[in-house]
């Protein structure tokens, strides 16, 4: 991939020498993260999304879930040590984070917030997340991702 084509998620990792592999697809709008997980002919569970919130205390987490998984906003207050966390609205997604909804990465945001993985992803050898732009992908492994994106392992979805 030459470097005017890559994302600013790839080139934090590519700064941090932090491996990775990209992948493209062809993006549509109403397309779920099932069907992302699908188009890279790869398992739902070990592709990733990547959630904004506000607790109680005006304090904002970033939780990273599998695509087909829903965030329990109970468990989820619990690993931020919060009242009660809450989704931002789409609208203040792009001015709070750089990112719009589809192509919103744990790495690079404006600012860095606390973040947590779920902790299904260390079962896997690598996970893919959004790269920062609808349509690209980046897969690398969970330690990775944690340390690069300062994400906390939790249980963090609806059982």
């Amino acid at each position: 991939m030459k470097n005017n084509d890559k994302t600013n998620v790839m080139r934090i990792l590519d700064a941090q020498k932090i491996p990775y592999m990209s992948h493209a697809y062809q993006p549509d709008a109403t397309m779920s993260g099932a069907e992302i997980a699908a188009l890279l002919n790869e398992d739902a569970e070990k592709v990733f999304k990547t959630l904004v919130t506000q607790g109680k205390s005006s304090q904002y987490y970033v939780f990273v879930i599998p695509v087909k998984e829903e965030l329990d906003l109970k468990k989820a207050a619990k690993a931020a040590k919060e009242k009660a966390v809450g989704m931002i609205k789409q609208k203040d997604l792009l001015p709070l984070t750089g990112y719009i909804h589809g192509g919103c990465s744990p790495i690079g945001m404006k600012k860095q917030f606390p973040a947590f993985l779920h902790e299904t992803a260390v079962q896997y050898g690598t996970i893919f997340v959004s790269a920062g732009k609808v349509g690209f992908q980046i897969e690398l492994p969970p330690q990775d991702l944690a340390e690069i994106a300062g994400c906390h392992l939790a249980d963090l979805i609806r059982s």
